[in-house]
């Protein structure tokens, strides 16, 4: 509005109160502009300063050490709930995705746990050789792909078994706390190479008998009525109402899925610490922008993967397209998204994911 409208009686051109009000306006405002500027607004990007204020080996085999992180100010942290993971950014740039272990309750603390690969991609090394108490890190999150859906509560289930293979272990934690608080139905076994490679023993004898510990050593690889638990008397297979969380080998996580395909009244629920099996790939070229490198994909593997045989550094953390660290933009070829998280317009622009999308059909060329 440029001027002043009209008197609404008609009794004069303009309304006499607005035209008081307009000309106190541009007086008023180029006057005051000096005394209140508009403060530049500041972009953030999600990452946090911690402080290591604990580091514990917690496992007899001496690779998984547990890190425990507060704000360097020792302030109260974001809340976060069972089956949440943070993203670590180590000093080497690379960003790894860890389930937080700790309590929830507690809010002055995360703790996560990490086991030694040695011929992974070289962030658990760096986190055992490269970081003590006292040193700052960063993190993204906490986020939750992973949640716990209590019953009675977002769940139809009256009990839940917990299944951990290993180090798998990790966002189960939380979720038996949660699980005991609530005087919930529930059990869990406990699966790993050996005695000594199973990490939170000692934490976990409070439970007492509700958790059974199988190592491969002493009794071979569980079969899925080992891990399923006790069977219905009365069909012989495994209870109906139960709400399955799982964290492990991907053999395991396949096995559990094919195994109960055809089973309705048994919620599945997992989390893979491993890149999904890529399913009805094709073989295609991924061809580098900035040098012109011409890399095959097979079609049992990622992009992502193959880009590495080549481009060791490529940024990479889940592997499984929900934390968007690998994303990149794509200069030539129609992208088959298999992601969840990107949006229409990122699609649009030519945004893919390299750990689980791929070509549509012929060749890609990438921005790096």
């Amino acid at each position: 509005m440029t001027s002043p409208p009209p008197h609404l009686a008609g009794r004069w051109r303009h309304d006499p109160l607005l035209v008081a009000a307009t000309a106190l306006g541009k007086v008023w405002f180029p006057f005051w502009r000096p005394f209140s500027p508009i403060a530049p607004t500041v972009d953030d990007d999600g990452v946090s300063q911690m402080r290591i204020v604990g580091r514990e080996v917690v496992a007899e085999d001496e690779n998984v050490v547990a890190l425990t992180l507060a704000a360097p100010d020792d302030g109260m942290l974001p809340r976060w709930h069972a089956g949440a993971h943070l993203d670590l950014l180590l000093p080497s740039g690379r960003m790894r995705e860890y389930s937080l272990c700790g309590d929830p309750a507690d809010r002055h603390k995360y703790r996560i746990a990490i086991r030694r690969i040695p011929d992974g991609g070289g962030g658990s090394v760096e986190v055992h050789d490269s970081l003590g108490i006292g040193d700052i890190v960063s993190i993204k999150g906490p986020r939750n792909a992973f949640p716990i859906a209590l019953p009675g509560f977002g769940s139809h289930a009256t009990s839940l078994r917990f299944i951990a293979g290993g180090i798998g272990i990790t966002p189960i934690l939380p979720m038996l706390a949660t699980a005991e608080r609530h005087g919930l139905d529930w059990s869990m076994i406990y699966t790993g190479r050996s005695a000594d490679s199973i990490p939170f023993r000692d934490e976990l004898a409070r439970y007492g008998e509700r958790i059974t510990i199988r190592t491969d050593d002493e009794h071979g690889l569980p079969t899925m009525a080992d891990l399923l638990g006790p069977d219905d008397p009365e069909t012989g297979r495994a209870p109906s109402g139960m709400a399955v969380y799982c964290c492990g080998p991907i053999p395991m996580l396949e096995g559990l899925r094919t195994h109960l395909a055809d089973r309705a009244d048994i919620e599945l629920h997992y989390e893979r610490f491993s890149p999904p099996p890529v399913l009805d790939g094709e073989e295609f070229t991924v061809t580098l922008a900035s040098s012109g490198t011409q890399i095959p994909v097979a079609a049992d593997e990622s992009a992502l993967a193959a880009i590495r045989r080549v481009v060791p550094s490529v940024p990479y953390s889940c592997q499984q397209g929900f934390c968007g660290t690998c994303k990149v933009r794509t200069v030539d070829g129609e992208v088959e998204h298999r992601d969840n998280i990107l949006t229409e317009p990122e699609r649009a622009a030519g945004t893919m994911l390299t750990c689980v999308s791929r070509s549509r059909g012929g060749n890609l060329t990438l921005d790096l």
